[in-house]
């Protein structure tokens, strides 16, 4: 599993997680716009307020200079004006509190007594900028510029340069530029955003560590009872969550607590009440089992002799022998049923061929389908090899399976069908009658419920043969599913697995049934030789349809491999 995956899983599975990461991706993105808005502020402060002291120094320089021009007298000598030039540019470079000076003059009148320009620590004039130097010239008022400077070890510094005008009388107005460095502010700007970023990223851990105390100490209590209910749904209804003072948590804990000691309590009633119910209804069985034995014998006499008696006495005679034999049957049903829930059941496994097992079913059936009008075709691409089962439970449910589908199939053909695959082997059961709702089929192995309740039972069920059915599959380790549809029909498919589950596995069974439980009828068709669906067709004209043998000696028909069961049992 890839790291994103991780976390992917870890953001859906964990609310102390989410809380930490949403938290902390606020604060940082919060800390760092403050650090952001506090650098720039600090770097702007910094650079007006040296802004405003090199345009200071730079007025207050070219003021004096021009002061000590305006004073002087040096019409007459080319020597003098130098001289005086020299002192003002000394005096210019002491006041404006910077090495870097040039003078440029303004215009190209040959003058003889102008002084020359100059450049001072290394100012050229390339690092005026055009648009600066025209500004300059153009008006005698102070111009400045931000502009990268070269330190004494070559390295590029911010700065600022400052042009103004400087009139010499009887000559004309000279251009003086002054340049600053920033290495100074730029340092201190440097160290500030080092101490912000630095006291930002901190604030962030600090924040982090805080945030994660708080959540775990309320995510604690919460993660307790998640787990406490966890285990409670398990089964472990001993759980409790340990309280501690009256907070908000804490009147949740004893909220949970409570709310497991009545459902404790009620499980216990439930479970008291079920044993008894078990109790009742198996001590009941068998304290029938006498009274009932004796009843029939007595009904199986007269039964015999029905014959020496009237009409009336002979129906009648005949009435209680069969309702004697449902009430048997019913007695045994509830046996079967008390020994499930009293969880005593244990299988007799031996190899057997559900194929064979299936054909032994329908044979035995063939009667009860006859009258009832209905034809019964076995169609088997597998399941011939023998698997470890118990032959009369699982006969049992076949024939239940099979009962209900001639009770319900409204007379139309019943098609059994059973396959195999490596890991497990099935029969399905389908039939053609009128079908069922959905809220129906989800009740359909409920103990005595009947879909149709007005409805005459005609094969004399109980009402358990089901809900034992689907009891006798788990057992095996197997599955027991129904697929119904109101007006197409009913599927019932048993699946069993070719390994048999260990003792005491009660997960729930996981089988890929060679059997699907939704039918496809159209290659079912083809198999059987049928022109048109099996629903519609008139029972009239099936009677030249293959019967059960011939049926198994189809090979390869759309897909269904049909062997003779003579090869299968050779193989």
């Amino acid at each position: 599993m890839t790291w994103p995956t991780g976390l992917a899983r870890l953001w859906k599975r964990s609310l102390q997680f989410r809380t930490v990461l949403i938290t902390t991706a606020l604060a940082a993105i919060t800390i760092t716009v403050a650090c952001l808005w506090m650098a720039v502020s600090i770097q702007d402060g910094l650079f007006n307020q040296r802004n405003a002291e090199v345009q200071e120094y730079a007025a207050r320089a070219v003021e004096d200079a021009q002061q000590t021009l305006d004073a002087s007298d040096v019409a007459g000598s080319r020597a003098q004006m130098q001289s005086l030039w020299s002192a003002v540019r000394e005096d210019m470079a002491r006041l404006a509190g910077t090495d870097q000076i040039a003078a440029f003059r303004i215009g190209h009148d040959s003058v003889p007594l102008a002084p020359t320009d100059f450049g001072r620590g290394g100012f050229a004039a390339e690092a005026v900028s055009p648009g600066l130097q025209e500004r300059v010239e153009s008006q005698a008022t102070q111009w400045w510029q931000s502009i990268a400077l070269t330190d004494a070890h070559g390295q590029p510094v911010p700065g600022i340069i400052v042009g103004q005008q400087l009139n010499v009388p009887n000559i004309g107005p000279y251009a003086i530029y002054m340049a600053y460095d920033l290495a100074e502010q730029a340092e201190t700007l440097r160290l500030v955003q080092g101490t912000l970023w630095g006291s930002g990223i901190a604030m962030v851990l600090i924040v982090v560590a805080i945030l994660w105390v708080v959540v775990r100490s309320l995510a604690a209590p919460i993660i307790e009872a998640s787990a406490s209910s966890a285990r409670i749904a398990q089964g472990d209804l001993k759980v409790r969550i340990p309280v501690h003072g009256e907070d908000e948590l804490a009147t949740l804990g004893r909220s949970f607590n409570a709310m497991a000691d009545s459902i404790e309590s009620q499980i216990q009633e439930l479970a008291e009440l079920s044993l008894v119910q078990q109790r009742f209804v198996s001590d009941v069985s068998h304290e029938l089992r006498t009274p009932l034995t004796t009843i029939k014998l007595a009904s199986t006499m007269l039964n015999d002799r029905r014959d020496e008696f009237d009409a009336m006495t002979a129906r009648t005679t005949e009435l209680l022998s069969t309702q004697v034999a449902r009430f048997e049957e019913l007695l045994t049903d509830l046996l079967e049923i008390s020994r499930y829930d009293a969880g005593s059941v244990q299988l007799e496994l031996e190899p057997t061929s559900l194929a064979h097992l299936a054909e032994d079913v329908i044979e035995s059936m063939r009667q009860v389908a006859d009258q009832h009008g209905t034809e019964l075709r076995f169609v088997a691409p597998g399941g011939y090899a023998p698997v470890e089962m118990d032959a009369r439970r699982v006969r049992r449910i076949l024939r239940n399976l099979l009962g209900n589908a001639i009770e319900h199939g409204e007379g139309r053909p019943i098609v059994i069908t059973v396959d195999s695959n490596p890991s497990a082997v099935a029969v399905g059961v389908r039939d053609y009658g009128m079908g069922m709702r959905p809220e129906d089929a989800e009740r359909v192995f409920d103990r005595f419920w009947r879909a149709d309740p007005s409805r005459k039972r005609t094969l004399g069920g109980t009402g358990l043969g089901l809900s034992i059915a689907i009891g006798d599959a788990k057992l095996h380790g197997g599955t027991l599913g129904v697929w119904s549809e109101v007006g197409v029909g009913t599927n019932f498919v048993l699946a069993l697995p070719r390994r048999p589950r260990a003792e005491g596995d009660l997960r729930p069974a996981e089988i890929d049934s060679p059997v699907p439980l939704e039918p496809s009828d159209d290659a079912l068709h083809h198999a059987l030789g049928l022109t048109q669906p099996i629903l519609t067709m008139d029972l009239a004209e099936t009677d030249e349809l293959t019967d059960i043998g011939e049926v198994r000696d189809l090979r390869e028909v759309d897909g269904l491999t049909h062997r003779p069961a003579r090869e299968k049992e050779a193989e």
